[in-house]
């Protein structure tokens, strides 16, 4: 392609037009918490539990293929793996997550695109986050930078307090409450994120096109997370 960029192959030129129906996404949103088995040990669940993670694939597939779509569109992000489709305990987990990380390390505040909802009603966020696993000493100061930023809706703030997280409104008095908590130690970590709707009738070049609004109305808050 010219500049260097990989031309698009035609398939994903007739996905991108094609309305999207996440099918897998959809019903494996409806197993949210159910616990899975090894099908050699679930006895006579071996055929649901192969039901299961049949549709656990499809779905985490389904979500990396628009994650890896998204990356096309922003070369410059580097996508790591999606999240898997059970926890520790095995407990099926729908809301997947992939990580969008831009310059500097692992450690490092970055973009990330979140699945939410329930099976009637669900979505895709970009947040600005960082990894738990990776973090340094200096990861929570820097996603705290969030905060010196003006912010308007639809952009809103994810809040942690003792391990449970709220949603807070975007506006700029919740910003200066949650200033405020942040320095008395009441609220450890606070997330910007941008909310795209995958219910209504859209196709893949759509939700990329409200994607890249979400980028690029987040750009701001990333940046400050390096204004350290």
């Amino acid at each position: 392609g010219r500049d260097g960029v990989e031309p698009i192959s035609p398939f994903l030129l007739g996905l991108e037009r094609k309305q999207m129906e996440f099918i897998a996404i959809r019903e494996f949103l409806k197993l949210q918490g159910m616990k899975y088995q090894a099908p050699a040990k679930a006895g006579e669940l071996a055929p649901e539990m192969e039901r299961y993670r049949a549709l656990a694939q499809a779905a985490r597939k389904e979500f990396t293929n628009l994650v890896s779509a998204f990356q096309q569109r922003h070369p410059y992000l580097e996508q790591n793996r999606t999240s898997q489709w059970m926890n520790q305990a095995q407990i099926l987990r729908p809301h997947f997550w992939a990580y969008l990380k831009g310059e500097g390390t692992m450690a490092e505040p970055m973009f990330a695109l979140r699945l939410y909802g329930d099976a009637t009603d669900f979505g895709v966020s970009l947040e600005v986050s960082f990894i738990e696993r990776k973090k340094d000493e200096q990861s929570i100061q820097k996603q705290h930078k969030v905060l010196s930023v003006p912010i308007t809706q639809p952009v809103y703030y994810l809040a942690q307090e003792n391990g449970e997280s709220r949603r807070v409104e975007g506006t700029e008095s919740n910003r200066h409450d949650l200033l405020q908590a942040v320095a008395e130690g009441v609220v450890r970590k606070v997330l910007v994120k941008y909310d795209v709707s995958l219910v209504e009738e859209a196709s893949l070049e759509d939700i990329l096109d409200q994607l890249q609004e979400a980028l690029v109305t987040l750009e701001p808050y990333y940046l400050a997370t390096r204004q350290v």
